[in-house]
């Protein structure tokens, strides 16, 4: 049902059963006037002729009589005229005569004295009849007038004020009716329409479309709703989207992260069995090159065995480093020491590519909680880094604050691009050559910053080339206890 028919359903039909009952009421009460006035009319005419014909009639003037009646007749608004002696006899009539006329009851009216109307029939047809009782100058009744009206000049008056009333009644409701859906077009109508020719080019997929708003006060709210509707739908949209994104995200980089430890624990048995062989060739090696009788010749070829021997060695301890997820082992330390370590572990091997380190630190310490062995495998990784990539120089600081040690690696080098910021810590990426790395490095050291709660940033370097902050913050005993 659309909201036109409801309007005229429940506004309408009340309102037209209102107004017709009101309608009805009021022409119950014009009708019932209307005949009173016309009984009124003919008892006037009555009246106005009682004392001509009560004077006639004493004095025996028959004449008077007529003229008398037929000056009544004249009116217009008199169907019939008699007039009766006091014993009921017919003394002279104008117009239509009873079929039957009733004596005794005539005799009774003139002797009660009193006025009276009522209805009755003559010639077959309905009349209103009023009698007047005549008097003598004694006061004696001496005879009765009898004035009829046709009960038809009733019912066409009434059935007139019925038409007209009935007429305007219904003039009154098309009237209403059409000012009501007039009035509904103009204040709704047209704005529910712009609302649902708006909702009919959402529904196509316009979803950028917004409801232009205005008009009555409610409609502008239900605008103002229905686009805050829609805002909120595309707003929970993208929220949906960027959640399905985000967990696709962390789906995948958990089954990369699954991945990744099931490798490095690949990785760990790996070494770990390597380890054992590999001792006992370098072992083996070292004893063959104690023999005096051997050739410069053989020498070269055991020394080149125990070189490789040694890289092999390094490669399983990066993956033994990798594959290790052990809780910190902290204890106080320096962090002057730790650097002075790291650089004492590196220092032949960049003296052996001609590569000059500069080492500065602060010079008054406060001893810090770290575990010694990871954090020198870290600052041994990130020097170790920046000898193979090509440098010539590489700077080694370290500075110590409230907040822990930020121990900093700069080099000479070709630097790092800007799209491999975030790569080179993932486990197995390197940008050097076959032969030249594992890429465990520096995700070993992502992993010991991240063990003490600290972080690992890269960026260009003052001197030319990569720059690498390893920060460490500072932490009680009780701190690292609770993590462990």
């Amino acid at each position: 049902m659309s909201f036109r028919s409801a309007l005229l359903i429940y506004v309408m039909v009340p309102l037209a059963s209102a107004v017709g009952l009101f309608g009805y009421l009021s022409l119950n009460s014009i009708e019932n006037q209307v005949e009173k006035q016309m009984q009124k009319d003919l008892e006037l005419v009555a009246r106005a002729v009682q004392l001509p014909l009560s004077y006639d009639l004493e004095k025996e003037r028959m004449k008077g009589i007529q003229q008398a009646l037929e000056s009544v007749f004249a009116i217009g608004r008199v169907y019939s005229a008699y007039v009766y002696n006091k014993k009921g006899e017919e003394i002279i009539r104008i117009g239509q005569a009873e079929s039957e006329p009733e004596r005794n009851r005539l005799i009774e009216l003139a002797a009660d004295g009193e006025e009276r109307g009522e209805y009755g029939q003559i010639a077959d047809r309905p009349v209103f009849s009023y009698f007047v009782p005549l008097t003598d100058t004694g006061g004696q009744i001496n005879g009765l007038l009898h004035l009829t009206r046709k009960k038809s000049e009733f019912s066409q008056n009434i059935h007139s004020i019925r038409v007209k009333g009935a007429s305007f009644l219904g003039v009154l409701l098309i009237s209403l009716s059409v000012v009501v859906l007039y009035g509904h077009h103009r204040a709704l109508g047209i704005h529910l329409g712009r609302l649902n020719c708006s909702m009919s080019r959402i529904s196509r997929g316009e979803r950028e479309h917004r409801f232009n708003y205005c008009g009555p006060k409610e409609i502008v709210k239900i605008g103002q709703t229905f686009n805050h509707m829609l805002n909120s739908i595309d707003e929970a949209e993208r929220t949906i989207i960027e959640h399905r994104k985000n967990r696709d995200k962390l789906a995948k980089e958990l089954r990369h992260t699954e991945k990744l430890a099931a490798l490095g624990r690949l990785a760990a048995g790996t070494a770990h069995e390597l380890g054992t062989p590999l001792s006992v060739i370098t072992g083996r090696a070292q004893r063959a090159l104690r023999d005096k009788d051997l050739s410069d010749r053989q020498r070269q070829v055991l020394a080149a065995i125990r070189k490789e021997v040694s890289r092999m060695e390094y490669i399983i301890r990066q993956l033994l480093d990798f594959g290790r997820r052990n809780p910190p082992r902290c204890s106080m330390i320096e962090p002057g020491r730790l650097a002075s370590s790291a650089f004492s572990t590196i220092a032949e091997e960049a003296k052996t590519d001609d590569i000059n380190i500069n080492v500065m630190g602060t010079e008054k310490e406060t001893p810090i909680m770290l575990d010694t062995m990871r954090i020198q495998q870290a600052l041994i990784n990130l020097l170790r880094n920046a000898i193979q990539c090509g440098a010539t120089e590489v700077h080694f600081t370290w500075k110590q604050n409230d907040q822990g040690v930020i121990f900093c690696i700069d080099d000479d080098g070709p630097g790092i691009p800007p799209e491999d910021h975030l790569k080179i810590f993932d486990p197995f990426y390197t940008t050097k050559s076959v032969g030249k790395g594992t890429g465990l490095g520096l995700s070993v050291v992502n992993a010991v910053a991240e063990e003490h709660g600290g972080r690992v940033e890269v960026g260009d370097s003052e001197i030319g080339g990569a720059s690498f902050r390893f920060l460490v913050p500072s932490q009680s005993y009780d701190q690292q206890e609770n993590k462990q």
